[in-house]
């Protein structure tokens, strides 16, 4: 098992950059539906149906990542806990995407108080996404020296 790991390293982090693409492109979609809705232009409703479509789907590959990373490391090392600022980042964004999802499952309507908490969860989730690439690649790259 020892030697598929390196592998498996590999594969998390391609994997969990794929996820910061699609994160960024729910992001985009969710803006363009706010940016319609505060200027008073009509619903573009295939957007909002692929939003609403996409997120589940999204939130649920962000939160595998996070029990894949660890699910890795622990094979390798005996234990999760071996990448600590790593492994609080992963979990604090599978926790905030867990919120965020349920946030989404209350905004109905266009008045909605709970709108602005899940644009500002979703930017700190894409933020917080970034600092953990950089900290995963700084992890791969120092490790294959």
């Amino acid at each position: 098992m020892h030697e598929v790991i390196p592998y498996l390293k590999y594969l998390h982090g391609l994997f969990n950059g794929f996820v910061i693409l699609l994160f960024l492109y729910q992001g985009w979609l969710g803006l363009a539906i706010r940016r319609d809705r505060t200027a008073g232009r009509s619903k573009n409703v295939s957007i909002i149906k692929r939003h609403r479509k996409l997120g589940p789907i999204f939130a649920l590959m962000g939160i595998t990542g996070f029990f894949a990373g660890a699910l890795i490391v622990y094979l390798h090392e005996g234990r999760i806990f071996v990448h600590p600022v790593h492994f609080i980042i992963g979990l604090s964004i599978a926790a905030l995407i867990s919120i965020t999802y349920f946030i989404s499952r209350k905004i109905k309507g266009g008045t909605s108080t709970f709108r602005t908490p899940h644009l500002f969860i979703g930017g700190v989730i894409i933020c917080l996404y970034f600092i953990q690439a950089f900290i995963g690649l700084s992890k791969l790259l120092s490790a294959s020296h």
